[in-house]
């Protein structure tokens, strides 16, 4: 009865509106992302790393298995692997995004092709009325810089909006966030350690010293633009955390988040009564996620989310020792 009771509560839970509008934007932002890929990057052999990076080189080598199909047979070994180490934290949209990311890549790539967008191509091939504007809009073929800047924009607005909607783009994330932690090394670290490795990649097959230059430029602005979509111009938040159930936010923070935090003495204006309140700083690509867990562990909770323009210590930025002072 129980039972019956809880999976009805799941079903109902699912079909609010919240729920459903967090699972269109997160199709949104496989499109958008998809996107980014198939007009800008991959026409351009530009490798802005990522599974799809990786599999636009292979497909290089192996032309007929297109670049999507690459990036799902990464994915899905990469999922169960994140699944095994992290557990729960990689939940059903994750998994959908990762499903439907090729499907829309491919699909995509068909419609406009594999290569530099070519006016004569087109027409070839019957698609006059696809010419007019795919070709004026699109077509990078001497511009490969201006690709590498429109590619990362949307890639990095398409992964933004898939996190926000309560997923996460998978891939090499899950790559960077199992070395970081058996590796005891930065997450930010060991994301740019990978994406470089696939950066060096597609530079030996191409064979084009000028490639690996527009790969950085489109890494470094889909790493930008992923974080505004998040949060603007911000960078890490603070959080303050007044529950009932500090053992088990305890243990979240310690065990499953990989962070500290500190007990502050608190005391309730209205009860009196003395209680313990958490203070946390995490990362922008965490905070959804933090949220998410604490209204799981206790929805009575009281939090309060603020800006850190600037933090220091263990986990975040080195204090800089030969920052300009005045004497």
């Amino acid at each position: 009865m129980t039972a019956n009771l809880d999976f009805r509560t799941k079903v109902g839970n699912f079909f609010t509106p919240k729920n459903l509008l967090s699972w269109v934007v997160v199709t949104v932002g496989v499109v958008v992302m998809s996107a980014g890929f198939a007009l800008f990057t991959n026409p351009y052999k530009i490798i802005p790393g990522g599974v799809y990076g990786l599999g636009r080189v292979l497909h290089d080598i192996f032309p007929s298995i297109p670049t999507g199909t690459f990036g799902f047979m990464f994915d899905v070994p990469l999922m169960i692997i994140g699944l095994l180490v992290f557990g729960g934290s990689f939940g059903a949209k994750t998994i959908y995004a990762a499903l439907i990311s090729p499907l829309v890549m491919n699909g995509l790539t068909s419609l406009v092709g594999e290569g530099p967008l070519v006016e004569a191509d087109y027409l070839a091939e019957g698609k006059e009325v696809a010419v007019s504007w795919i070709t004026n809009y699109f077509n990078f073929a001497d511009d490969p810089l201006m690709a590498a800047i429109f590619g990362g924009l949307l890639i990095g607005a398409g992964v933004g909006i898939i996190i926000r909607g309560g997923a996460t783009s998978g891939g090499t994330d899950i790559v960077s966030m199992i070395i970081s932690k058996f590796c005891k090394m930065k997450f930010s670290a060991a994301m740019v350690m990978v994406e470089s490795t696939i950066v060096i990649i597609g530079m030996l097959r191409f064979q084009d010293w000028l490639l690996p230059l527009y790969s950085l430029i489109s890494l470094y602005i889909s790493s930008k633009t992923v974080a505004f979509v998040l949060d603007g111009a911000t960078y890490e938040k603070l959080l303050f955390v007044i529950s009932e159930k500090n053992d088990e936010i305890k243990n979240y923070i310690l065990n499953e988040l990989g962070r500290g935090g500190t007990y502050i003495k608190s005391s309730g204006m209205y009860t009196d009564k003395d209680r313990n309140m958490i203070f946390l700083v995490v990362s922008r690509k965490e905070i959804a996620a933090v949220k998410s867990r604490l209204h799981d562990i206790d929805d009575k909770s009281f939090v309060v989310v603020m800006d850190a323009h600037e933090t220091y210590g263990d986990g975040f930025k080195k204090f800089d020792v030969n920052e300009n002072t005045n004497a």
